[in-house]
Order: C-alpha cells, then sequence, then structure tokens
C-alpha cells in the first residue's frame, strides 16, 4: 500500500499553521477538508498533471479548489510558515550546520510567460524563469527565491541570503547567517563580496581566470545535488503557471517538504 502523501507526522506539523476556515452561516456545501485538499495540491506537485486532471477518486476535491486553497494559504504565508517551522526542528537538535552555506540557480522553461519571466540566455532566449536557493553544509533548503532566466545570478544574491529566516536554536538566538558562503564564478563581483562582508559572511567565491571550476566542488556539489531534489517535482520542471504566486508557492512547498525529509531523518517529529 502506499505511503499517504500527508503522514501523520507531517499533518501534526502543518495542522496549527492553516487558518481557520470561514463560517457559513447560510449553510451550504461542507468545504474540502484541510488535510484532503493539501494532498491534492502535493500531487499535482509531485505528479505534473494539469489541475483539471486532478482524479476525484484521491477524494480531494476538485483541481480548482486545490489550487484555491494554494493560492489562499500562500497569500496567508502558510507555506513560508510550515518551512521555518521544519527548520526550527531542525534547529533546534543542532541539525543545521551553520559552518559554511551554498548558493547557485537553475532555469526551467516557462513557454506561458507571466511576471518573473524573461528570455533565457542558455535557451535561445525561449522565455522561463529562475529558481535561487541557499543551502547549508548538509544540503538543507534554507531559501528559495524566483526570478526571471535572463536576471543574472549575481543581482539575486543579496535577496536569497536574506531571505533566510531567523531559525531557533539548541540554545542562544535564533541564528540566520551562516559562517561562509560557496558560489560559483557567476558570483565573482566585488559587490557580493562586500555584501556578505556586510551580513558579516566570508564569501568562498570562484575567481574568475584565477581558479578552476573544480577547486570548490566539495562543497557546491550539495547544492546541485539539492537542487535535482526540486528538479523531481515534476510541476515546476517546467513553469505552467502565469501567475508567480503560484509558481512561488510551489517552490515553497516543495522545500518544506525536501525540509521534511531531514527532520525524519534527525527524528525531529
Amino acid at each position: 500500500m502506499a505511503k499517504p502523501l500527508v503522514s501523520d507526522e507531517l499533518w501534526a506539523v502543518i495542522a496549527p499553521l492553516l487558518p481557520a476556515r470561514p463560517t457559513r452561516p447560510k449553510g451550504g456545501r461542507p468545504p474540502v477538508e484541510d488535510r484532503a485538499a493539501l494532498t491534492g495540491i502535493i500531487f499535482v506537485l509531485k505528479s505534473g498533471i494539469p489541475w483539471e486532471m486532478l482524479p476525484r477518486e484521491m477524494g480531494c476535491g476538485s483541481g480548482m479548489t486545490c489550487w484555491r486553497r494554494l493560492r489562499d494559504w500562500h497569500k496567508a504565508g502558510v507555506w513560508q510558515a510550515i518551512h521555518r517551522a521544519l527548520l526550527d526542528r531542525l534547529g533546534q537538535v543542532n541539525a543545521i550546520d551553520w559552518s559554511r552555506a551554498a548558493l547557485d540557480s537553475a532555469s526551467v522553461p516557462g513557454k506561458k510567460g507571466g511576471p518573473d519571466t524573461g528570455p533565457n540566455p542558455t535557451d535561445r532566449g525561449k522565455p522561463g524563469s529562475k529558481r535561487h536557493i541557499v543551502i547549508d553544509a548538509n544540503g538543507i533548503p534554507l531559501a528559495v527565491t524566483i526570478s526571471a532566466a535572463n536576471v543574472h545570478d549575481s543581482q539575486k544574491l543579496e535577496a536569497t541570503v536574506d531571505a533566510i529566516p531567523a531559525i531557533r536554536q539548541c540554545a542562544g538566538r535564533p541564528r540566520r547567517r551562516p559562517a561562509k558562503l560557496h558560489a560559483d564564478k557567476g558570483y565573482d563581483y566585488p559587490r557580493c563580496r562586500r555584501a556578505l562582508r556586510k551580513r558579516a559572511i566570508i564569501p568562498r567565491i570562484a575567481r574568475r581566470g584565477i581558479e578552476t571550476s573544480e577547486r570548490l566542488g566539495r562543497h557546491r556539489w550539495k547544492v546541485e545535488r539539492t537542487l535535482a531534489w526540486f528538479a523531481r517535482f515534476r510541476r515546476i520542471v517546467v513553469r505552467y503557471e502565469r501567475r508567480s504566486d503560484i509558481f512561488a508557492a510551489f517552490h515553497q512547498l516543495a522545500a518544506a517538504l525536501i525540509t521534511f525529509r531531514f527532520v525524519q531523518r534527525y527524528r525531529c517529529c
């Protein structure tokens, strides 16, 4: 028997973070349960199927119902709150390695266009978007941001690093800054190094024309692995969403699901 997409352990984390559903004084059809709607959302995220093809047999309601729940919860900040709650659990057992972090991005095609899309210079100028992620030394996604495909990686460095939330620790104040940050030659600009030093982060950025691409590979390969984990969620391999908020919501949920695997590994549930 297949494992449920929303396990009891995951639901225990998510349920307290969901907003209360409005009452219906005039009656009407009862709304789809939140756990069922979340199951439908995750199924679409993992399988990549269109919303209208969501199987009714799953008991998740219609695809449009799940889409509306995804939109409303994103507007309420639920997906970021889930990711942060899971990161807090890891931080409280000292499972996040702050000694070094890594930053990188990956482009995805977006034929339908929309906000945060642009001509992809690596795909013959076809429209696309780009996901930027920053991870800890173990590969745990600490933050993810979205931009147009023609936005240079270096221009999103500050926004992505600043997107790391203040994560609770087993002792002391919450933390949001790694000691070092590894990045490839796409970030080899003085302004990037100044921005990191301003945040008390030691830059470990490969220098163009001086260092080979392999020198920092023993640390940067983990961010490539995490990007590959994101690519397993078929709905975000290609950008099907015209709305940037829906596309960002899928990425935040994917980051939370990847983080939840580490929570299970360290038995933080």
